[in-house]
């Protein structure tokens, strides 16, 4: 017994340096560009890279105060809380009557919906722009949110039909039981016990959103640029460029860390939910 338990926290002990090693290799990319937004040309750019150094502000301030960040943040935010408000109730939806459907009739499709995730982006680019400017929607913020809903639909549906699932049904029968129909049973029974996976399909739909970049690229201007599409823009022939795109790189995580920190714990219960049944 002493021996097995001995093995297990040696096992624990180098799970616990891999993950370490593996958080920090992934952890470098943010820290080299923290670094590099603190830091003048001079010493962001020499080799060996230079340690100990005087920070500057002066790039944050720029990106913040004078190259309209706040603008494209507005745009950004905007964006992103239309795709959560429509993709989140419609996939939920559906994923539930996929859920209260039989297998043999669900499962072709969401294998229809896996395999409109997995075409490729690019090639839905060129249409939305055509139906856009037949439509006169280009450079709107309701074209790229649908577009955008549009793309990211079939993963909200998957995921929510996986925690419908852990639903029993015999909830269901209750409810009818009791003369609730079929909206009043999702609404008022089986809704608030997916909270958790509603809490994940938004955070995920949210970061979707608020990441793309291919999509903004192509159907926004200059009234609806985004963030990633901005921060894009700010680099260029100069040097001095690159820390203020570091900079922005900085500013754009802004929100999406206080949104994780604020849902942190619903997150993780909604990620770890039906992985222990009892």
């Amino acid at each position: 017994m002493k021996k097995r338990q001995t093995t297990r926290a040696r096992n624990q002990t180098l799970l616990f340096i891999g993950l370490a090693i593996f958080t920090f290799m992934n952890l470098i990319p943010l820290i080299w560009a923290a670094l590099t937004s603190v830091k003048n040309p001079a010493d962001a750019f020499t080799v060996p890279p230079t340690i100990l150094f005087h920070p500057t502000i002066e790039y944050h301030r720029q990106v913040w105060f004078d190259r309209d960040f706040v603008r494209y943040l507005f745009n950004s935010l905007i964006v992103s809380a239309g795709t959560v408000l429509i993709s989140v109730p419609i996939g939920s939806l559906a994923a539930y009557g996929l859920s209260r459907m039989p297998q043999r009739r669900a499962s072709p499709i969401l294998f229809g919906l896996f395999t409109i995730r997995m075409f490729p982006h690019m090639l839905l680019a060129i249409p939305f722009f055509v139906m856009g400017s037949f439509l006169n929607m280009i450079d709107t913020y309701p074209l790229l949110i649908l577009a955008l809903v549009a793309i990211n639909q079939p993963f909200t549906i998957w995921l929510m039909y996986s925690f419908f699932l852990d639903i029993p049904r015999d909830l269901d029968e209750a409810a009818a039981i009791d003369g609730c129909n079929l909206w009043q049973t999702f609404r008022i029974v089986i809704l608030p016990l997916a909270r958790p996976g509603l809490t994940v399909a938004a955070l995920f739909s949210l970061l979707l959103s608020y990441n793309e970049f291919l999509f903004a690229l192509v159907l926004t201007g200059i009234r609806t640029k985004t963030l990633p599409v901005a921060i894009a823009s700010f680099g260029g022939e100069d040097v001095s460029d690159w820390s203020i795109s570091a900079a922005g790189a900085i500013g754009i995580m802004l929100p999406i860390v206080l949104v994780m920190i604020f849902v942190q714990r619903h997150l993780v219960r909604g990620l770890t939910i039906g992985a222990v049944k009892g």
